[in-house]
């Protein structure tokens, strides 16, 4: 997902928001999920994607 398709999942379009705020939100989510952050994937130039394999 694009950092955009995020903010527009969670807030909706008309939601103002920067991108590195995105990032600070992944970086806590992975924090939270501890040993299972590790399935979010950052890709480069694009936004994250959800891994289910190791």
């Amino acid at each position: 997902f694009t950092r955009g398709q995020i903010v527009d999942a969670v807030r909706g379009e008309d939601y103002a928001v920067t991108e590195r705020s995105v990032d600070v939100q992944i970086v806590g989510l992975r924090k939270k999920l501890k040993d299972y952050g590790k399935y979010i994937e950052t890709v480069r130039g694009v936004g994250y994607r959800f891994r289910d394999e190791e």
